[in-house]
């Protein structure tokens, strides 16, 4: 028999939980679906966000085939299987998981097939799609990114999972203790098919009392999952708030505080929150008033997922620890903000036309890369030259502090630079 998160599979769109700003009522997804005009996509996020329930209820409430494959474990033969039944019936959608691992073979074998519409292709992959998937599969789909389930998500689905007789629990007399459902619905970092699992083990191996009812505990709950309940937390935001906490302490330099809160993370064994979070905060927060501690930071998390808990405390704490003392800086990311505001405001000009790719014939006639100064030919590798459109090219973006003695240094030479090029 299939696990219960398998079988409680939405059949149409309206039963996918969560992801609502791409399948809710008029989103592009659901306007797909009702249109009957799908275009091949790639879904990217967490394990147990819905990935495959989307591609599932697309196909559902299409009346399409639905197959799944893997690309990393299935053969081109059985990409050949997928495609003599779309030759057959007219429309397959294939759901591809880790499609971040499709070879090249397949790849080719794949391309013609989205060409001609006879499969439409859900690649599902945990990986960032602009980086680790092929820009020719790329160019080819739409990329969605879905998000961790909310505990309100979560909760329903096992509110559904209990009552559903057909595909569900609901032949079973469960009594689910209300600090269980929400342990349920906030522990497993937004991924239904944990929850879901751990309910059915759960189900699955508590006896029944007297009256044939089983009733599930926060225990019973706490050793499917095999996580511990953050019990200090009474009012249902425990991760998140955990998760804020932590990120807080440390852009605050408070010690003991951050040390605290990566140790609730840590009993709860999310090393994947905890290892996220502390690369975000490493570079939004200490960034560029102290760089070394950012590539530290890297490291100690790529040592902690190696080793794994409970060793993986101690890459963490030397982590945590240098980044709580060490000087802030936010002006890197404040700079890159500043830039992408600009541009989204439409208003800001062409390239210089000496900027221009010149590699190409006919590249010289248009005025492109004529009278580019190329930088190393001339004394300190620098020269004066425009480099932002016209349009916009008193910009300024970055900001320095002197937060320490890297940014102070940076701060003194982008001053005078910037003094250089432009005569002030």
């Amino acid at each position: 028999m299939h696990p219960l998160a398998y079988r409680m599979r939405p059949k149409k769109i309206e039963d996918v939980v969560g992801q609502q700003d791409l399948v809710g009522p008029g989103k592009i997804i659901d306007r797909m679906v009702k249109a009957k005009i799908l275009s091949s996509m790639i879904l990217y996020g967490p394990p147990g966000t819905g990935k495959t329930s989307i591609a599932s209820a697309i196909a559902g409430s299409t009346k399409y085939a639905f197959r799944q494959l893997n690309a990393a474990t299935d053969t081109k033969k059985d990409l050949q299987i997928v495609a003599e039944e779309a030759k057959m019936s007219g429309t397959v959608v294939l759901l591809l998981d880790e499609i971040h691992r499709l070879d090249k073979t397949k790849q080719d074998f794949l391309l013609p097939l989205l060409e001609s519409g006879n499969i439409i292709l859900i690649g599902a992959t945990t990986e960032n799609p602009y980086i680790n998937i092929n820009p020719a599969i790329r160019s080819r789909t739409q990329i969605f990114e879905v998000h961790p389930l909310n505990e309100d998500d979560i909760k329903s689905a096992v509110k559904r999972a209990l009552t559903d007789k057909d595909n569900g629990l609901g032949n079973m007399n469960i009594d689910l203790a209300e600090n269980a459902l929400h342990f349920l619905s906030t522990s497993t970092n937004g991924d239904l098919r944990s929850a879901l699992n751990a309910l059915e083990l759960a189900a699955k191996s508590t006896t029944e009392d007297d009256d044939g009812i089983i009733h599930i505990s926060l225990e019973d709950v706490e050793s499917c999952l095999q996580r511990k309940a953050l019990t200090q937390d009474k009012n249902g935001d425990a991760h998140y708030d955990v998760v804020s906490a932590f990120q807080k302490s440390i852009r605050g330099s408070d010690v003991n505080a951050a040390l605290h809160y990566a140790g609730r993370l840590i009993e709860s064994g999310d090393l994947n929150s905890i290892s996220r979070r502390l690369m975000v905060i490493a570079y939004e927060d200490v960034g560029l008033a102290n760089p070394a501690a950012c590539a530290r930071t890297v490291s100690a998390i790529e040592a902690a997922n190696k080793v794994g808990f409970p060793e993986a405390r101690i890459p963490l704490a030397n982590a945590i620890i240098e980044l709580c003392l060490s000087p802030k800086s936010n002006t890197a990311m404040r700079a890159i903000d500043a830039a992408i505001a600009k541009i989204r405001t439409g208003n800001y000009g062409d390239i210089p036309d000496h900027l221009k790719d010149s590699h190409y014939s006919g590249a010289k006639k248009l005025g492109h890369g004529v009278n580019y100064k190329y930088a190393h030919d001339y004394p300190n590798d620098w020269v004066k030259q425009q480099y932002l459109p016209t349009k916009i090219k008193n910009d300024t973006y970055y900001e320095p502090k002197t937060n320490g003695k890297i940014e102070s240094t940076f701060k003194q030479q982008y001053e005078k630079l910037l003094h250089a090029q432009r005569d002030k």
